[in-house]
């Protein structure tokens, strides 16, 4: 198996290099954006390739597009400090399979380029163009390692919106509750003078992004399973006072 790693950091290339050569990985370096599309060719010598997101000259999310234009089964894992959750599903839009936080452990950087490998496997004999810019829907979100799907309850369970997560690496699923916190509810009434009762679409989008936010800064699951949702941005409020009523 054979690994690209594309960072501008060298002392994260070599990290990186060591944890995936010690697992018996074969693995090439670049440390600009230029230099992993001229090491990546048309894919066909690469498994995975780790690519991190801020670099200097092409950056992350244009060096995946690049990639993905030129091999749409590609496997891309994006690595980066300096992300947020919009930034992961941007990633994800353009066909990125995993979206990594650093610092990362070496256990997590193993086990997402062996679920990208078993991943890539699937892929390969499909060799379809990507959907055209803009057009793509995210339907699961996979950060560092981590899927969060969507619960098989068509509606809120009583004690708060229901969701699974699944380790991506060895397919072991958990469950996780979100609740939203009456307070939370009664604040957005407030605020935007119109009220949007808890168990509604406006709340699910809360409490998965919550949920997103989570697993991205933490890199797992809540040990007790639950999280709540006590407070909204200023962005949400504007959404919610000019979301239709459920």
């Amino acid at each position: 198996m054979k690994v690209l790693i594309i960072d501008d950091e060298p002392h994260i290339r070599q990290m990186m290099r060591l944890t995936l050569e010690a697992s018996g990985y074969g693995v090439d370096e670049a440390g600009t954006g230029e230099d992993g599309l001229t090491c990546f060719g048309d894919g066909r010598a690469y498994d995975v390739v780790v690519l991190d997101q801020k670099m200097p000259g092409l950056d992350g999310l244009e060096t995946l597009r690049r990639i993905k234009e030129r091999t749409p089964e590609a496997c891309v894992l994006m690595v980066t400090a300096f992300a947020s959750v919009e930034l992961a599903v941007d990633a994800m839009k353009l066909g990125a399979t995993d979206f990594l936080r650093k610092p990362m452990t070496p256990e997590m950087l193993r086990s997402s380029v062996a679920a990208a490998v078993a991943t890539g496997r699937s892929l390969r004999p499909q060799r379809t163009a990507p959907p055209a810019p803009g057009t793509p829907r995210v339907e699961v979100l996979t950060l560092n390692g981590f899927q969060i799907l969507p619960s098989p309850e068509a509606a809120p369970v009583t004690a708060g919106y229901a969701f699974r997560v699944r380790h991506v690496a060895d397919g072991v699923e958990f469950p996780v509750t979100v609740a939203i916190d009456p307070e939370a509810v009664d604040r957005v009434a407030r605020l935007t003078h119109r009220r949007l009762e808890s168990g509604g679409a406006f709340w699910r989008v809360q409490a998965e992004r919550l949920l997103s936010a989570y697993v991205w800064t933490e890199g797992k699951g809540p040990a007790d399973g639950r999280l709540t949702v006590r407070d909204v941005s200023r962005e949400d409020l504007d959404v919610a006072a000019r979301w239709e009523l459920d």
